[in-house]
């Protein structure tokens, strides 16, 4: 059945069927081929999705859809600009900080990409900077929605790889800021070398106002954080508890969020929430066909027989993750691949939380790779310019990105130092 399977998912691609329905269809054929009831593609779809930590992806897609209707990106960028903006590229560094403190609210990171470039590129142009490198920044950066929780793929990674969803938000807090970091130093020395200037005359007194307009915006990953570690809520209760404050902070404090914006919010969230879910349920049901043949029994042997080293391993599923984050959609690797890794993962001395960090870093890096870099599609189209002529300018961040992910991959105590210290 598996050359069945392969050969339906390469004909597929090759006529650029998406991913979602690709993997329904081949899975159907699949079902279909060993004669199982057609009944049974239902039955695995459904259940893939009737997951009550899923229901964590909705809420927290549409608490940063309220958050950005409510004014919130535009008082992060206000308060970013007041810390960084000074700087050499000081807008650029804006967008990294900025994408930092927007990550900790969608936990996606297009929607990051999205509602931040939309202020900051057209802004980074007007002041001079060259669009492709504004867009690359933008799109960067806009990874960290990924990796710093809550992250949409890390509760994924949580559910498939049946891994505590709360310890792998808090694993992923060091490495994104460790990213965020590595990438504001890159923006400034490429910053330096092209001229670009920063933001003069930023004082205390506008720092201050800025903190001030912004403190209910960085309260929230705080209250999520804590309430879960505090014990008062789970990660999926953490959404709901995020779609309130959303809704009060943008509606009754800063006023901007409006009932005749709610169908827009509604609708893009719901939108968003559907394509996740069906790639979601037929990934599942690929992964249980997979599971069936016990192909991740014999990928396991394979690796077994290759090598016993950790550190050969980690190298090897680096580039691994890394091919397939630049052809396949992150939800649906994560769903296929983690059930299949991680168990090799925890046989060769990896801890199931560290690999669940590296494989979203890693997965996070295809979305700004080509061909199938999500993020690099929205800043195209907010820069109005070319994908070729992005991709170019983003190679010294992607270089950047993949030391990074090489450290993270090789020290893991800064993926499991602060899990350690909540074990106390």
């Amino acid at each position: 059945m598996i050359p069945v399977v392969i050969i339906s998912l390469l004909v597929l691609f090759a006529l650029s069927v998406p991913i979602a329905i690709s993997l329904g269809i081949t899975s159907t054929i699949a079902v279909s081929y060993t004669g199982m009831p057609l009944l049974v593609v239902i039955q695995r779809m459904f259940g893939a999705i009737d997951l009550f930590p899923l229901m964590a992806i909705p809420f927290f897609i549409l608490a940063g859809n309220l958050m950005e209707a409510g004014g919130i990106s535009k008082r992060l960028v206000n308060f970013a600009n007041s810390l960084v903006g000074g700087l050499s590229g000081g807008l650029a560094a804006v967008a990294v900080v900025t994408s930092m403190f927007f990550a900790a609210i969608s936990g996606s990171g297009p929607a990051t990409v999205a509602a931040i470039g939309s202020i900051l590129i057209p802004a980074m142009i007007a002041k001079g900077y060259d669009r492709n490198f504004a867009g690359a920044v933008q799109s960067v950066s806009g990874e960290l929605g990924v990796i710093i929780p809550p992250s949409i793929p890390l509760i994924l990674y949580g559910v498939t790889a049946e891994v505590s969803i709360g310890t792998l938000f808090i694993a992923g807090v060091i490495p994104g800021l460790f990213i965020a970091g590595s990438l504001l130093l890159t923006v400034f020395v490429l910053s330096k070398k092209k001229g670009y200037q920063g933001t003069p005359n930023i004082t205390n007194a506008d720092r201050i106002k800025a903190f001030k307009d912004a403190i209910l915006a960085l309260l929230m990953p705080g209250i999520i954080l804590g309430g879960i570690y505090g014990g008062i809520f789970t990660p999926t209760e953490a959404a709901g508890v995020a779609v309130v404050y959303a809704f009060i902070v943008g509606f009754f404090v800063y006023r901007e969020l409006k009932f005749k914006n709610l169908i827009d919010v509604f609708a893009r969230s719901a939108i968003t929430t559907s394509i996740i879910m069906i790639i979601i349920s037929t990934a599942g049901l690929f992964g249980w066909i997979l599971t069936r043949e016990r192909i991740p029994q014999k990928i396991a042997e394979s690796f077994m027989q290759f090598t016993d080293s950790p550190i050969v391993f980690l190298l090897l599923i680096n580039v691994l993750l890394w091919i397939v984050g630049m052809f396949f959609e992150t939800a649906s690797s994560i769903i296929i691949l983690a059930p299949i890794l991680t168990p090799i993962a925890v046989m060769v001395g990896v801890d199931p939380v560290h690999f669940g960090i590296i494989m979203v870093v890693n997965l996070a890096m295809g979305m700004v790779t080509p061909p199938l870099g999500v993020n690099l599609f929205v800043s195209v189209q907010i820069a109005n310019t070319t994908l070729e002529r992005i991709t170019k300018a983003i190679l010294p961040f992607l270089f950047v990105v993949i030391v990074d992910i090489l450290i993270i991959s090789y020290l893991p105590q800064l993926s499991m130092w602060l899990p350690s210290l909540m074990d106390k």
